[in-house]
Formats: structure tokens, sequence, C-alpha cells
């Protein structure tokens, strides 16, 4: 007598994979995702956005902030082909001219304004079963360990704001000299002390952030904020627009995001 196939044998391999919570179409279309464990605590370090005293700019505090435990980011970031498959899955807008057609599969995905990246989050959250975002500033601080830097004080006069413009400038040139401008292979601008690959190198990170204006000094008002503003996280802090794109919703909301902004995601475990 002829003996029986094993019951899993018998099951359609459509099923096997539904089992597991995926579609077939859905395995294929997302490769594995390597991520690293942010480490839980309590740190300090330089707030974001802008601080005003009697409504001149002053340097940004330093502020304590908390990330809970199990979570994680991709060691390295979104890549290019991981952005068309989502394009090509009808869940991400085609990028602007310049940006579209670019496929490397080592390389990071730029000219991505934040509503593109938030996209690809919902995109990846749904064919994986998991839930996907972007960081808050907060935690791509303590994922940068490191590779992450504050800038120190600018000179200022009360009696001359020049000083501060003129340092704030001075700033700028510094920041421009030498940077590698085309996006690089990932590792290129390396690896931090956990492992994450090219923290603050020539491509900046969307974070989920709103911009606020902070009134300090002898009279202190409650923040401002703006959440059509994001802050960068980078070599360097910045705050950036959403860059609305479509010119029906009012001549001064077309923007085409830069090429050296892309993104990255966390999850919780």
């Amino acid at each position: 007598m002829k003996p029986k196939a094993p019951i899993l044998a018998r099951v359609p391999a459509a099923l096997c994979v539904a089992l597991l919570g995926l579609t077939q179409a859905a395995a294929a279309a997302v490769p594995a995702i390597d991520v690293v464990p942010i480490p839980a605590g309590t740190f300090t370090y330089q707030a974001a956005g802008e601080f005003l005293n009697q409504g001149r700019p002053v340097d940004a505090p330093r502020v304590q902030g908390t990330v809970r435990a199990g979570q994680v980011i991709m060691r390295r970031q979104v890549s290019q082909a991981d952005y068309r498959r989502c394009v090509q899955a009808g869940a991400c807008k085609r990028l602007d001219k310049g940006f579209r057609d670019l496929d490397a599969a080592d390389k990071p995905a730029v000219g991505v304004s934040w509503a593109d990246a938030s996209d690809y989050a919902a995109w990846l959250s749904r064919e994986t079963g998991q839930a996907w975002r972007l960081p808050d500033y907060t935690e791509w601080v303590r994922a940068a360990a490191d590779r992450y830097r504050e800038e120190g004080a600018l000179p200022s006069d009360p009696e001359n704001p020049a000083v501060r413009w003129l340092a704030e400038y001075d700033r700028e040139i510094a920041r421009s000299r030498g940077r590698v401008k085309p996006a690089q292979p990932f590792g290129h601008f390396g690896t931090n002390a956990l492992g994450i690959h090219d923290m603050g190198g020539n491509v900046w990170e969307w974070t989920a952030t709103c911009f606020a204006s902070h009134s300090v000094g002898t009279l202190p008002l409650a923040p401002r904020e703006n959440c059509g503003v994001r802050i960068l996280a980078g070599a360097h802090i910045a705050a950036m627009a959403d860059f609305i794109r479509d010119p029906r919703n009012g001549a001064c909301s077309i923007g085409l995001p830069p090429a050296n902004l892309g993104f990255r995601l966390v999850r919780a475990l």
C-alpha cells in the first residue's frame, strides 16, 4: 500500500504563504529588512526647532529625551529599488524628473518628500503586517549614537543682530566645503557604534517631528508648532517643508524635494 504523503506536503504552496501572513506577491515584493535595535533609555541632546528670546534667535537648549524599549530602525536607508517597488504597486507617487528612473538597490532613494516617505511607510506596513513609520527626531538621535553631532554656540550681540547673522552665514559656508553631492552606495559614510550605516552622511533623513518655534527668556510662551515643516536629521539638524506638488492648491505650493533627501523607518518589535 502506497504511504500517504505528509499533511504539509499536500497543502498548496499559496496557502502555506498565506499561513505566514503574506501573499506570494507581497513576499516577492518586499525583501528581508535588516534592522537594528535602538537603545532604550533617557539621554540629553540639543532640541530641534527655533528658539527666540525677545524675538531674536538664540542657541537651542539641551533637553532630555526618552526612547522606549522595543524600537528597531532600518540598518540602511530605503533604497531606490525599494521605493520603485512601491511605485510599481501603485501605492507611492512617481518621483519628480531626475529621480523617477533611479532603481539602484545599493543607493538611497532621494528627491523624496515627507508625503512620499509616509506613503512608503504605509505601503510597507500593509505588505508586511508590521507597523512601520518615520522616526521622531529623538529616536533618530539615539540611533545615530557616536555619529550624532551638535554644533557649538554662535556668537551674538544683543545690540547688533548682524553678529549672529554673519556667524550663521560662515557656518553654512563651512558646511558646504568638500561635501559629496551625489547619492553614494550604502556604507560609503561608514557604520556607527550600533552597526547602522551612513548616519549623518550626505543624505538627510525625514523625521516625524514637526518644526516648532519657541519663545524663551524672560517672556516664555507655549511653542508654536508647524507640521507643514518637518525636522530633518543628518550631518546637522535642518528643517524642510513637505513639498506639496499640486499647483491647484495654490501658486506658492509647488516645490521639489532636494537631491539629498531620503529616509529610513522604525517599528516596534
